[in-house]
């Protein structure tokens, strides 16, 4: 029997930029950003006007997605799910040319049971695959499986996707 396909977002869905970020912004500034300010908002949109804009520059570093934190319980849930189904990891990592080698690398390191063969680095997700777990909406647009919304500050007001807010609501729904 074939096994169902899963496609699975890295940034703020397998690794935690946020926490990079906020990180980021704790070395060069006294007044600490907390998630909880960013309902709705990308983490830049939350920063004073005065730096907003030079913020963002950081994700087209090299190194910036190299040593992200990996999310809570993703690594056993994504080990579980690839046991069950076929695992793709699906990143718009084209828009951020540095970030192809750190992710690839980052991946190698975190994710070592996910062949390089299973990793799709694209601009749009255009995929086939029965299930898609993103933490952008803008991705299952013209997705027609079943797309989880992981839950991320950004999307907090998006109401109308199935929504996992921890790895482990993923492995209640789909182990």
């Amino acid at each position: 029997m074939e096994k169902q396909r899963i496609a699975i977002d890295m940034d703020e869905v397998l690794a935690d930029v946020i926490a990079k970020f906020e990180a980021l912004y704790k070395k060069n500034h006294p007044k600490e950003a907390l998630r909880q300010q960013q309902d709705g908002e990308e983490f830049y949109a939350i920063l004073p006007d005065h730096i907003s804009g030079d913020f963002r520059k950081h994700i087209y570093e090299k190194g910036f997605f190299r040593d992200l934190e990996v999310i809570k319980d993703s690594q056993r849930v994504v080990k579980e799910l690839s046991e069950k189904y076929d695992v793709f990891i699906v990143s718009a990592a084209m828009e951020f040319r540095n970030s192809l080698e750190d992710k690839v690398d980052w991946l190698a390191d975190h994710f070592p049971f996910i062949p390089w063969q299973r990793t799709i680095f694209c601009g749009l997700k255009i995929v086939n695959v029965d299930i898609m777990i993103d933490d952008r909406s803008r991705n299952f647009t013209a997705f027609n499986g079943r797309p989880l919304l992981f839950t991320s500050p950004h999307n907090k007001l998006i109401t109308e996707f199935e929504r996992v807010d921890t790895w482990e609501e993923v492995a209640a729904k789909l182990l």
